[in-house]
């Protein structure tokens, strides 16, 4: 494993990184490690396997993170995941909602440690890709170096070697996983002492990362950077940070963005995908330029989306370039990071 393959990620979000998004984000970076949201072992093993899973091939590298605590739920899971070609599988031990709660994963798991190896391992008994974990740097107000040192050294000890650290907390009572977003305070100094003390991990940073400067600094100090709000509010930071990360890379315009997702879309309404579930990642493409407000307006009106033309992106297109000079405020619905 080539830690620069982890340099630059798009964070697992709910409700917001499914395959569509994935697809828009590979655009705007084509070599950025892509995660699906997290996905529960249960959907998987008794919903459509499917529907969960199903990507395009221009997503590689993408990796499928699961939610689920059961080792033997895992590992079938997991090769499920290998088997329909995802490049990585990613255990959530970060998630703090009250609903993952209740499933016994997420967060929480990092107060069972030996039982998070067990599962890690379970899986990679049955896989040959990476198996890696997502998490936190503790369980509430505790803040001892500690526990997160113990809980990485205990993953390590499977042959685990790639750790995403969300660098906060994760209070699992009395905040929401938007206050666990923003409340709990930013630890880099902790994920420095992680590498530090185990020097042959690749760890990736995640967490606080809200413009392109900042993301490719941290890229520098650590083996990569997790993007998550940042990528969502502003999806052009993603291709800032490719630009940074690999100059010799070409990235596509705006216009040549939207003629891709053009025809995407038309492929998947022709198989039956309603149009309006593969605009909303596209609504923050053009923030902070002329017209971004227009933009935003079509692709997520109601009666417009009803007509399920995918043409309407290029109408819209149309429409921010002949726009007059006013400047959008920047869309602000908050995804759940996982």
């Amino acid at each position: 494993m080539d830690s620069p393959d982890w340099r630059l990620c798009v964070a697992p979000m709910i409700d917001v990184t499914d395959r569509h998004c994935r697809f828009f984000h590979r655009l705007l970076a084509p070599r950025a490690r892509l995660y699906t949201e997290m996905i529960t072992t249960g959907a998987l093993l008794h919903g459509s396997a499917e529907r969960h899973l199903d990507f395009d091939e221009a997503e590689h590298p993408v990796a499928l993170q699961l939610g689920g605590s059961e080792p033997d739920a895992l590992a079938q899971c997991a090769k499920l995941g290998q088997e329909w070609g995802y490049d990585e599988i990613n255990l959530n031990c970060g998630c703090p909602s009250e609903r993952v709660q209740k499933g016994a994963f997420g967060a929480c798991l990092m107060a069972e440690p030996a039982l998070v190896a067990d599962c890690i391992k379970a899986m990679q008994d049955v896989v040959d890709i990476p198996v890696t974990v997502k998490h936190r740097l503790g369980l509430n107000y505790e803040d001892s170096y500690a526990f997160v040192r113990d809980f990485v050294g205990t993953i390590y000890d499977t042959g685990c070697r790639i750790f995403i650290a969300h660098a906060r907390n994760a209070v699992l009572k009395g905040l929401t996983p938007k206050d666990n977003r923003e409340i709990p305070p930013l630890r880099y100094d902790v994920v420095k002492q992680l590498k530090r003390d185990f020097p042959d991990c690749t760890f990736v940073l995640n967490g606080g990362l809200a413009d392109a400067e900042q993301s490719v600094r941290a890229a520098e100090e650590f083996d990569g950077v997790m993007l998550g709000r940042a990528a969502w509010h502003t999806p052009r930071v993603l291709s800032e940070v490719s630009m940074r990360l690999w100059p010799s890379v070409r990235l596509p315009s705006d216009a040549q963005v939207v003629d891709a997702m053009t025809e995407y879309t038309a492929r998947q309404v022709a198989k039956g995908v309603p149009l309006r579930v593969m605009t909303r990642p596209l609504l923050g493409l053009v923030n902070g330029q002329s017209g971004a407000r227009r933009w935003r307006r079509m692709l997520s009106d109601p009666s417009l989306l009803s007509a399920n033309n995918p043409e309407l992106i290029y109408e819209a297109w149309r429409s921010q370039q002949h726009a007059p000079d006013v400047r959008g405020a920047a869309f602000s619905a908050a995804p759940v990071e996982a």
